[in-house]
């Protein structure tokens, strides 16, 4: 049986060595990479982009999904294609037990975790505050508040480096949502991106001292399919031309804001925000 072996060398922080085992026990195959990344909700959208971008980059890859394991495997196949390495976990965040196995089968594939990206997300049909029920607002925040909340506490966990880890960078993918308020569509989902964002604060001073950076990209009006189940299909469209740069963004473009948090080029920003919303 083939095994991985990583090790890291401390004379440079994000520099990591990823190796086969063969079942002689010798090392073969042994390549640099960034480090260790999970993305929660990594099938689609703004996860799927930040999974490539990260597998460009030369991280190991956790392709994190709740129930289309056939676009997850696709994004690892794409990974996989540009020469990265990557696994696809499914896991649904708001369950404890399943982030405590994602977390676990990511260790055992790649070694110690140095990053975790934040983003699985949901949001119900656009509704005004009076007509939702409590069954989509607890579903809204038991996924973006409480699975968030699990997730880094987990990576805190395995990352602090006064618990035997080796630091890192969790990067929470928030949205401007937070700010605007999206009254009339979606107050409820805005509501659970202020509480990710009252998060990324607090924790980014609380392990600060465990080496672990805490930040946030809030991404505006992005051409993704969350809009369609708002929806909206035609939501982007819409809005669009109103943002003060004329279009709206890509999920690669929210990808590279949070692919340069996790580098070491970003190793004096914590407790940070980067607005990817064309000004919006």
């Amino acid at each position: 049986m083939w095994s991985l072996l990583t090790s890291k060398h401390s004379w440079i922080d994000s520099l990591w060595w990823v190796a086969f085992l063969r079942p002689d026990g010798q090392a073969v195959g042994m390549k640099p990479t960034s480090g260790v990344v999970l993305v929660t909700g990594g099938s689609r959208g703004i996860g799927a982009a930040t999974c490539v971008l990260a597998g460009r980059d030369g991280y190991a890859v956790g392709v994190n999904y709740r129930k289309d394991a056939s676009a997850a495997k696709q994004v690892v196949v794409q990974i996989e294609a540009a020469g990265g390495q990557a696994i696809a976990i499914q896991g649904d965040v708001s369950e404890e037990s399943d982030v405590r196995r994602v977390f676990d089968t990511m260790q055992e594939a790649f070694g110690p975790l140095t990053a975790l990206v934040n983003n699985a997300g949901i949001l119900g049909r656009q509704a005004r505050v009076a007509d939702i029920d409590v069954a989509r607002l607890r579903r809204v925040l038991e996924t973006n508040v409480v699975g968030a909340f699990l997730c880094a506490r987990e990576a805190v966990r395995r990352m602090s480096n006064h618990r035997g880890g080796v630091g890192g960078a969790i990067v929470n993918v928030s949205s401007r949502a937070a700010v605007l308020g999206s009254p009339g569509e979606y107050v409820d989902y805005a509501m659970s991106k202020g509480a990710l964002d009252t998060l990324t604060v607090g924790l980014a001073k609380e392990v600060a001292a465990d080496g672990i950076r805490v930040n946030a990209v809030r991404p505006g009006i992005i051409d993704t399919a969350i809009h369609a189940s708002g929806g909206e299909p035609g939501r982007v469209a819409r809005l669009g031309p109103s943002v003060p740069l004329g279009r709206a963004g890509t999920p690669e473009e929210v990808a590279e804001a949070t692919l340069w948090l996790l580098s070491q080029a970003s190793s004096f920003v914590t407790g940070t925000f980067i607005d990817v919303s064309g000004g919006r």
